[in-house]
């Protein structure tokens, strides 16, 4: 009767780590989904950024032709962004690098057209720099979302007793979206 008891003991407590290596597991996997979603959904944005940006460089050409030096930075800054979104093999750390570069020309580009109050003035490019300011509030939304689920999963990798589970199936810490140091400080715009 006692090794009966005993037994019914050792598989009620396999049953319970099994249950919650289980749960533990699928948490994980859970969180690990929401990275990449959260991942996505900037991807998204930037991507529709990238389509913006070639029709605002034509309506500020228009007006600034002589300005040809920023036209280039924000063509091959979109390029380089374009190129790391499309390359599978682009880290994250790339592919914020790209993405920092492009919003530092775009600003550029900003404060280039402010010379040109004609340019300013015209709807065309109201509307595309209102699209713009708008692409850039979900991008940072993106972003802070994206790196709030980064933590979460970060820190379930990295607490007890989860961090068991993780090392067993191999579950690597996700790399957050972070600025550059340029990007933290404010742009110097000289006229």
């Amino acid at each position: 009767m006692g090794a009966l008891i005993a037994l019914v003991v050792v598989i009620v407590i396999i049953v319970i780590l099994l249950v919650w290596g289980m749960g533990a597991y699928n948490a994980l996997v859970a969180l690990r989904n929401r990275v990449a979603n959260g991942w996505a959904q900037i991807d998204v944005q930037l991507k529709q950024r990238a389509d913006l940006i070639p029709n605002l460089v034509e309506t500020v050409k228009g007006y600034a032709s002589h300005e040809s030096e920023v036209f280039t930075q924000v063509t091959q800054a979109r390029a380089h962004a374009v190129s790391a979104a499309s390359d599978p093999n682009a880290t994250m750390a790339q592919r914020s690098q790209a993405e920092n570069e492009l919003s530092r020309s775009l600003i550029n580009l900003q404060a280039t057209a402010e010379n040109y109050p004609q340019l300013q003035a015209n709807q065309n490019f109201m509307d595309l720099q209102a699209q713009l300011a708008q692409l850039e509030q979900k991008i940072a939304y993106a972003r802070q979302f994206y790196n709030d689920v980064v933590l979460k999963f970060n820190t379930r990798i990295e607490t007890v007793p989860s961090n068991i589970i993780a090392g067993m199936f191999h579950f690597a810490q996700a790399q957050y979206f972070e600025a550059e140091e340029a990007a933290k400080q404010a742009p110097q715009v000289k006229f």
